[in-house]
C-alpha cells in the first residue's frame, strides 16, 4: 500500500465568510433563528447582505477552516470544494493557497456564483450564519480524485455535505476510496439543525462508515434524540473507533480505545466571537491524531486551537498556533 503524503484531506462547502457585528434586535427584525446555520437563496444573501454592517471578508467553510488551521499547525492538509471562476472564487483560492493548503479542484466556469456565508456575531459571541451555497452544490463525485483521497491519512468532511445532493454523492464516494486504502474517514456533524434535516442518513453514517466522529453537546445529542449527554456519550463509543464531543466552557470529552478523556476548555481572557471553534478544534484534534499524539493530548490541542479562535473576531487563527502543538504537553 502507498504511503500518504498528506495528513488529512478536507471536503467541504467552499465558502466565503462575511462576518459583521450585529444586535440582537437585528436578528429579531430580520426573523433569524441566533446561532443556527439557515441555508438562503440569493435574493435573500442580497437583502441580507444590504441590510447587515460592515463585514470582513475572508475565505470560510467549515472544512476549509480546519484545513488551514490545521496546515499553519505544520501539518500536510488538502482540500476539495467548489468555487466559481469570479471574484470571490479567487478570493477564496488565495486564502487557501496562502495558508499552504492543496487545493487542486477546478473552478466552475458558468452557473452560480461562489458560496458564502453571512455571520452576525452579537455581544454574547454567538454566531448567527446565514448561508447562500451558490457554486457549492456544483461539488460531485467527478471532483473527487481517487489519488488524493488515497495520498491522506485521514479524509475529513462536514456534516453540511448532505444538504447538495451532488456533495452527498461526492461524500460517498470518497468514504469508500479511503475505505478501501485503509484510511480512516472523520465527521463533523456541523451543525443541529443540519442533524435534523438528515438524521437518518447520518445515523447510518456515523454507525457504519466513520472512524472519527467530531459533535458538539447539542448535535450528539440530536443524532441520538435523547436530552442525556452520558447516554449520547455511551452511544458513539459503541459506533465509532473515536468520538470528539465539544461542551463549550466545559470543555470536551473525547472517547476510544475504550477509554474517556474529559478535556477543559483552554484558559480565554475575553470571549469574542465563537465562530470557527469547533473547526479549529477538530484541526487540533486532527494535527495530533496524524502525529501519533494520544488521544487525551490531541484534545489539549483542540482546545488550545479553539481558545485562539475564540478570544478574536473571524475563524483564522491571528497568532502562531504552531506553538499551541508544544504547549499541548508531551509526547
Amino acid at each position: 500500500m502507498v504511503q500518504p503524503s498528506l495528513d488529512v484531506v478536507g471536503i467541504g462547502n467552499a465558502i466565503v465568510d462575511v462576518i459583521a457585528h450585529a444586535e440582537d434586535s437585528f436578528l429579531v427584525d430580520q426573523a433569524l433563528a441566533k446561532g443556527a446555520m439557515t441555508l438562503i437563496d440569493a435574493a435573500r444573501a442580497e437583502a441580507l447582505y444590504g441590510a447587515m454592517g460592515a463585514g470582513v471578508e475572508v475565505s470560510g467553510g467549515s472544512a476549509a477552516n480546519s484545513m488551514i488551521g490545521l496546515a499553519e499547525m505544520g501539518g500536510a492538509a488538502g482540500y476539495i470544494g467548489k468555487v466559481s471562476d469570479d471574484v470571490l472564487g479567487k478570493v477564496f483560492r488565495h486564502d487557501i493557497d496562502a495558508a499552504g493548503v492543496r487545493f487542486e479542484t477546478a473552478p466552475s466556469a458558468a452557473g452560480a456564483p461562489t458560496a458564502r456565508c453571512l455571520i452576525l456575531v452579537t455581544a454574547d459571541a454567538q454566531r448567527t450564519m446565514n448561508t447562500y451555497l451558490g457554486a457549492c452544490v456544483e461539488l460531485g463525485p467527478d471532483d473527487i480524485d481517487e489519488e488524493f483521497i488515497a495520498a491522506a491519512k485521514v479524509i475529513y468532511m462536514e456534516g453540511f455535505l448532505w444538504d447538495p445532493p451532488g456533495a452527498k454523492q461526492a461524500f460517498r464516494k470518497a468514504q469508500a476510496i479511503a475505505a478501501a486504502n485503509g484510511r480512516r474517514v472523520s465527521l463533523s456533524l456541523s451543525d443541529s439543525f443540519c442533524v435534523d434535516r438528515h438524521r437518518a442518513e447520518l445515523l447510518e453514517l456515523v454507525e457504519h462508515h466513520v472512524d472519527i466522529l467530531f459533535a458538539n453537546e447539542d448535535e450528539i445529542l440530536s443524532l441520538y434524540q435523547i436530552e442525556d449527554f452520558g447516554e449520547a456519550l455511551r452511544q458513539v463509543g459503541e459506533h465509532c473507533e473515536i468520538a470528539a464531543l465539544t461542551r463549550g466552557e466545559q470543555g470536551s470529552v473525547v472517547v476510544g480505545g475504550g477509554e474517556v478523556h474529559t478535556i477543559g476548555a483552554a484558559p480565554v481572557a475575553r470571549v469574542t466571537d465563537t465562530t470557527g471553534a469547533g473547526d479549529l478544534y477538530a484541526a487540533g484534534f486532527l494535527y495530533g491524531f496524524t502525529h501519533d499524539f494520544d488521544l487525551a493530548r490531541c484534545g489539549r490541542l483542540g482546545a488550545l486551537a479553539a481558545g485562539e479562535i475564540i478570544s478574536h473576531f473571524g475563524a483564522k487563527p491571528e497568532s502562531d498556533i504552531a506553538q499551541l502543538v508544544a504547549a499541548s504537553g508531551p509526547p
